[in-house]
C-alpha cells in the first residue's frame, strides 16, 4: 500500500482503504476501483492524496506523497498569499498606468500589459480555493482597477479550466485585463457616480466597449482580445450590448471575459453598491447561463468554483451556524450543511436557505 498524490492517481488504480474528507464523512470505501467520476469527487473533497494498491514489482514505480516533487510543501500559506497580494499590486498599479497612457495618448504598450499581468499569473497557478483568494484580496479602493485586475484573473483561471493552453490563457487574462480600457474616456463624474445613472451617463457609460475596441486595436493587439474589449457585455439572446449580437456572432474569448466580468462585478464593493453573498453569485451566474452567459463557459466556471465552497461556514435562513461538508453535483446550490453534531441535507430541508457564506 502506497500514499500516492492524487495528480499521480490514474482510471483503474483501486484504492487500499476507506477514504474520508476532512469532516470524517466516508467518500470512498477500500477496494473501489477508481473511474475518472471517482477521482473527480476526491478533487471535490480537496482530497490530495490516497492508499493505493500497487501494481507493479518495482516499487518505484509510485512515488510517496513523501517523495513525489509536487507534494513538497513549499512556503506556509499566510507567506503565500503576501507574494500574491503584492503581485496583485503590482497588477493595479499597472492597469492605472495603462489607463493614464490610453487617455493621453489612446494606445497601450504590449510589454506594459505583461509585466502587469503576468506575475500576478505566474503567482496565482498554484492556489485553488479561487473563490476566497478573490474575496480576501478585493477591497472597495479603486474600483475600476481591481476589476480590471479581477476579471483578468478569472479570465486566466476560465480558460485553463477550458483546458486551453498556457499561451491561450495568458491571451485570456490580458484580454480580461484590459477589457475596460475604453473607460478611460469617460467622465469620471459618471464613472465614479455614487447613486443610479440616469438613462444618459448610462448611454455614456456603454460606449467604453468600442473605445476599448478601438484602443486595443491602434495599439496592434491581437483581434480577439480587442473583440472581447467589444463584446464582453454582449449576452446570448441578442439582449447586450453594443451591437445587440447573438450566439455564434460572439467571439468565444468575449464570452470567457463576460462571465469573469459578470462575477467580479457581483462580488465588489462598489460606491453605488454593496458586494453580493458568494452564493447567491453563483446562483445568479448559472441563471444567466440560460439565455444570456455562454453555458458551457459557465458551467465550467462553477464546476470550478464550487468546491472552493466545502469547508465554508454558512447562515441558514432559521439562524443557526454550519458548515458545508458535502455537495452534490446534481444540485451545487442545496449542500449537506453540519451544525455542532447535526447534519442538515438541504436537499431534504426545502424550508431553509443559506443566506450567508463566510470566508
Amino acid at each position: 500500500m502506497l500514499r500516492t498524490p492524487l495528480s499521480l492517481v490514474k482510471v483503474g488504480d483501486c484504492l487500499a482503504s476507506d477514504t474520508f474528507n476532512s469532516f470524517g464523512l466516508l467518500i470512498l470505501a477500500g477496494n473501489t476501483v477508481l473511474s475518472s467520476d471517482d477521482i473527480a469527487k476526491l478533487h471535490l473533497h480537496h482530497i490530495f492524496d490516497v492508499d493505493i494498491v500497487p501494481k507493479y514489482d518495482d516499487p518505484h514505480e509510485y512515488a510517496t506523497i513523501d517523495e513525489h516533487p509536487s507534494s513538497k510543501r513549499t512556503e506556509p500559506a499566510a507567506e503565500r498569499f503576501e507574494k500574491v497580494k503584492a503581485s496583485y499590486q503590482v497588477a493595479i498599479d499597472g492597469i492605472k498606468e495603462l489607463f493614464n497612457g490610453a487617455k493621453t495618448d489612446g494606445t497601450i504598450r504590449e510589454e506594459a500589459v505583461t509585466s502587469g499581468f503576468l506575475p500576478l499569473a505566474e503567482q496565482v497557478q498554484q492556489e485553488k480555493d479561487v473563490a476566497s483568494l478573490l474575496i480576501a484580496l478585493n477591497t472597495k479602493d479603486d474600483y475600476t482597477y481591481q476589476h480590471s485586475v479581477q476579471v483578468g484573473l478569472i479570465s486566466y483561471y476560465i480558460a485553463k479550466w477550458l483546458g486551453q493552453s498556457e499561451e491561450e490563457a495568458l491571451l485570456a487574462g490580458k484580454a480580461g485585463y484590459l477589457h475596460d480600457i475604453g473607460k478611460c474616456r469617460i467622465d469620471d463624474a459618471i464613472l465614479l457616480k455614487p447613486g443610479r445613472l440616469t438613462v444618459n451617463e448610462y448611454d455614456e457609460i456603454k460606449k467604453h466597449a468600442r473605445f476599448g475596441y478601438e484602443i486595443a486595436m491602434q495599439s496592434g493587439f491581437p483581434e480577439p482580445l480587442c473583440l472581447a474589449a467589444l463584446q464582453h457585455h454582449e449576452r446570448l439572446d441578442g439582449s447586450g450590448y453594443p451591437d445587440q449580437l447573438q450566439s455564434d456572432a460572439i467571439h468565444p474569448l468575449s464570452k470567457i471575459v463576460a462571465v469573469a466580468d459578470v462575477y467580479s462585478a457581483m462580488i465588489s464593493n462598489r460606491v453605488y453598491q454593496n458586494k453580493k453573498d458568494l452564493l447567491f453569485v453563483l446562483k445568479e451566474i448559472h441563471r444567466c447561463s440560460f439565455g444570456e452567459l455562454d453555458p458551457v463557459v459557465t458551467q465550467k466556471f462553477i464546476n470550478n468554483m464550487i468546491p472552493c465552497l466545502i469547508g465554508k461556514k454558512v447562515l441558514l435562513s432559521s439562524g443557526e451556524f454550519g458548515t458545508i461538508v458535502l455537495i452534490r453535483l446534481t444540485d451545487y446550490f442545496r449542500p449537506l450543511i453540519r451544525t455542532g453534531e447535526r447534519f442538515i441535507d438541504l436537499a431534504q430541508r426545502t424550508d431553509l436557505e443559506i443566506e450567508a457564506v463566510y470566508i
